[in-house]
């Protein structure tokens, strides 16, 4: 005999939005091996209004407006990485701006891009997710003028944004200098955060302090971008802190040396990582640069390879520069150095 169920639906309040998908923010990125896999054959010819493109893996395109200025367009979005909507909404905004940010760019105008399991998931939780992401682009100066939706198996959210820059203020992750210091705005360990929010491991408030980084805008490298003596600019995000200086050194020709002791961490990460727990892309991560790595151990390794969102700005820094560079920006800390080509691409000590 069949009964109906009669209790009542979950309260929107109630759903915990990241037992709806797979992975986590941007621990769902495509591994680095299947991502070059796909892109192999895409080669698109070069164009000459085109100054950034995807030949080094750089945060977003540039294209040139003439006049001395620059468009800067990216697109980003990613599976829930808390369970609060409106959060979510913040910090998947707040990660897309971050891609222009990167380039020494000012976001302008941003679309949205919204995938949404009509048949599991409320709409209301839907309407907080872009009520955070308006209140994030609000700080940034930022207008959400529309978007696409689609419905998915899993819910997805995130922004095309366009930016501009002047052409001189455009950074690249791509012309690092030997000698330039290393400097990282955020502390690392938000995959491994998530991972334990994701398996109940973490009390309400353990994501507290992951949240306060990953809605911070990352607008200071806009100033970065005026800078000339900052040679060369990336953010950290689903490639790890690994990956992305490895984009950075091999795209100049050169090697990084990183003294672990000095990369700040979120504080329960460490514990976290002893414990084995990381994020599923971690994996995915360090079999695609490990081999290009030297001086790791368990915890190290899984910690410069956790998949970040909306993670630090990586600054290169001319040497000579890098007091003055500290003081304009006290959150940055120096964590290496770039150095001639060596065998391996990354030294920890």
């Amino acid at each position: 005999m069949f009964t109906l169920d009669s209790s009542p639906p979950p309260r929107p309040e109630d759903i915990r939005l990241t037992q709806f998908s797979h992975g986590a923010g941007c621990g769902c990125k495509i591994a680095p091996a299947v991502l070059a896999e796909i892109t192999r054959h895409n080669v698109f010819p070069e164009n000459d209004k085109l100054l950034v493109g995807h030949a080094t893996n750089d945060d977003a395109a540039a294209y040139n407006l003439g006049q001395g200025r620059a468009l800067i367009a990216t697109v980003d979005f990613f599976a829930p990485i808390v369970d609060d909507a409106f959060t979510y909404g913040q910090i998947a905004a707040a990660n897309a701006l971050s891609d222009v940010y990167a380039m020494g760019g000012k976001p302008l105008m941003a679309m949205a891009v919204l995938g949404w399991p009509t048949e599991k998931l409320p709409t209301v939780l839907a309407q907080r997710i872009m009520a955070g992401a308006k209140d994030i682009c609000l700080q940034a100066g930022v207008i959400i003028a529309g978007g696409h939706t689609i419905d998915s198996p899993e819910p997805f959210f995130g922004l095309s944004v366009n930016g501009e820059a002047p052409i001189a203020h455009i950074k690249q992750n791509s012309t690092a200098q030997a000698g330039d210091v290393l400097f990282l705005t955020k502390p690392l360990g938000t995959g491994v955060l998530a991972t334990a929010l994701k398996r109940g491991l973490l009390p309400p408030d353990g994501m507290n302090e992951a949240i306060a980084y990953m809605t911070q805008l990352n607008s200071i490298g806009e100033k970065m971008g005026a800078l000339s003596f900052v040679h060369a600019l990336t953010d950290v995000t689903g490639f790890g802190l690994l990956g992305h200086l490895i984009e950075m050194a091999e795209g100049a020709h050169l090697s990084a040396s990183l003294t672990y002791a000095s990369i700040p961490t979120l504080g329960q990460a460490k514990e976290l990582s002893r414990q084995f727990i990381y994020a599923d892309n971690t994996m995915r991560n360090w079999k695609a640069y490990g081999e290009k790595t030297e001086g790791t151990n368990s915890e190290s390794m899984l910690l410069l390879s956790d998949p970040q969102t909306n993670g630090g700005l990586l600054a290169a820094v001319h040497p000579a520069e890098q007091h003055r560079f500290a003081a304009l920006f006290p959150e940055a800390v120096a964590i290496g150095h770039m150095t001639n080509r060596q065998e391996k691409i990354v030294s920890v000590t």
